[in-house]
């Protein structure tokens, strides 16, 4: 199910598809062996990736752009405000069962709707939580746009958006700067602790 508030007109719905998976048990993934000292790796996203769009389209009425003006950035590239918001989203399956054919892999979280925040405890054993290094990852363009105009909390972005960051690995210490190197670009963006939910430093 999805929450899009101010989308639907009367009389319009959404027709959506789906895929479904299936996995042997042995091969479950399920969190269960995380420990303290396990080691988060951020898969770059491409964007927004579908989530956030109801504040997102806010900022855009706020901004006084159109979605073929350019994106304000400082980084040498141009993009339209559209075409940021609009990128395609980053489909993670290939890569990450590469990853996890190599070992070391004890959890996933897929960061979509309510961000690191609520996305990554999920994952976790009671009593653990993580700690996320703010700055560890290239937070994009877009993000930064929206924050700024929208001016939005660090907090709620991190509870909205995925900031860069569209999927996170949960991995042992041992494997972790192997999977790093093999799958760049990727990011070390914290580690698991003892403790509940995620603490940003």
């Amino acid at each position: 199910t999805a929450e899009m508030p101010d989308f639907y007109k009367e009389g319009e719905y959404d027709l959506s598809g789906f895929a479904v998976g299936a996995v042997k048990k042995d091969k479950v993934i399920d969190g269960k062996s995380i420990v303290e000292g396990d080691v988060l790796i951020g898969l770059p996203s491409s964007g927004v990736h579908s989530n956030g769009f109801s504040l997102a389209r806010r900022v855009l009425d706020k901004s006084g752009l159109s979605l073929t003006d350019p994106l304000p950035r400082n980084d040498g590239v141009t993009t339209t405000v559209g075409e940021a918001l609009m990128a395609p989203t980053v489909i993670y399956v290939k890569q990450v069962l590469d990853i996890i054919s190599k070992g070391g892999v004890k959890g996933l979280a897929h960061i979509t709707g309510g961000g690191f925040t609520d996305n990554i405890p999920r994952v976790f054993p009671k009593g653990l939580g993580a700690k996320i290094v703010t700055g560890s990852w290239q937070v994009l363009p877009v993000f930064e746009w929206l924050q700024q105009v929208g001016k939005i909390e660090d907090a709620e972005m991190l509870r909205t958006f995925n900031m860069g960051v569209g999927m996170v690995l949960v991995v042992s210490k041992d494997a972790a700067d192997r999977i790093l190197e093999e799958s760049s670009p990727a990011y070390r963006i914290g580690e698991v602790i003892q403790g509940e939910g995620v603490q940003y430093v």
